[in-house]
């Protein structure tokens, strides 16, 4: 074969590759099976969910600690009584749930991770007002409105490693299915003040495994969520646009600790958007604390973090 023939047929090769690439009909992933820009969903802003405390029942199945004690037919904030009769808790995490209620009954406030100023553990922290998701290509970071604007990461396409050592938020790894976000967080530390997945003061344990998914729904789709939100909780005066009509971000996560549990349990959080811009908070200890008679426990260290 000639030279000039040879280069002919490169030169066809190469102007099939490049209408093929031009049509969009090119075979077989073209970065290694992982979703392209244009595929991932777009999470961005500030978003909002001025409920109290929070967590949506699911529409079915085993759901999350809810409130005895209600005010206008829902959740009454003023009054914490978590129901320790819930199937999903074990006998013991029922007590603790129980004994947490009784304190709220007797008109004092227990503490939590909330109102004490420390890191708040998921999925304890779905409860916050407030939400911004920064997306990345290896990497989601999500910042929370209370207290001091905590945040937590999580890395893209990547495995928990075999060894986890326990933070405040776990180890989060996430990845896309299509359209959702996929979470999936293990080891939140337990060796901590104030160790809850919710307000109730229900506890949990180092086998703790929880498994977020993010969603855009039309607002159609996502009033069946803002429904069961409002027939449970406590709606909350802080800004949102009520008269939004647009996308919503939808949140449904499932729990599981065999060591607090009896089964996997979901809620969700349905989110809308701000009419208004991210405010600046603060979360201020308070060493002489309002709860039981005696001081607050303030985080302290022996030496610097850094």
């Amino acid at each position: 074969m000639s030279t000039m023939w040879r280069v002919f047929l490169l030169l066809a090769v190469w102007a099939a590759a490049a209408a093929t690439s031009a049509s969009g009909q090119a075979a077989g992933p073209a970065n290694d099976g992982k979703p392209s820009a244009t595929s991932v969903p777009d999470f961005s802003g500030v978003w909002r969910h001025p409920s109290l405390p929070g967590f949506e029942p699911p529409a079915s199945g085993p759901g999350p600690v809810t409130n005895r004690s209600r005010r206008n037919g829902v959740s009454n904030w003023d009054q914490l009584v978590g129901d320790y009769t819930n199937p999903i808790l074990k006998p013991q995490a029922a007590d603790i749930v129980k004994r947490h209620g009784e304190i709220s009954l007797s008109g004092v406030t227990y503490p939590t991770p909330a109102n004490q100023c420390w890191p708040e553990p998921v999925p304890y922290i779905f409860w916050n007002f407030g939400m911004e998701m920064l997306q990345q290509p290896d990497k989601i970071t999500i910042i929370y409105g209370n207290p001091d604007h905590e945040f937590r990461q999580v890395r893209l396409n990547q495995p928990h490693p075999a060894q986890v050592t326990p933070s405040w938020y776990g180890d989060s790894v996430g990845h896309y299915e299509g359209e959702t976000l996929v979470i999936d967080t293990v080891r939140v530390r337990t060796d901590r003040p104030f160790a809850m997945v919710d307000a109730y003061g229900t506890p949990y344990t180092q086998a703790l495994h929880v498994i977020e998914r993010y969603r855009l729904l039309d607002y159609e789709a996502a009033k069946e969520g803002l429904d069961r939100d409002a027939r449970e909780n406590f709606r909350v005066p802080v800004d949102i646009n009520r008269a939004y009509r647009g996308k919503h971000l939808q949140l449904q996560f499932t729990v599981e600790d065999e060591g607090v549990f009896t089964m996997p349990w979901s809620a969700t959080i349905t989110y809308g958007r701000g009419s208004g811009e991210w405010e600046e908070e603060a979360c201020a200890e308070n060493r002489h604390g309002y709860y039981d008679k005696k001081d607050a426990e303030v985080p302290t260290a022996d030496k610097p973090d850094f």
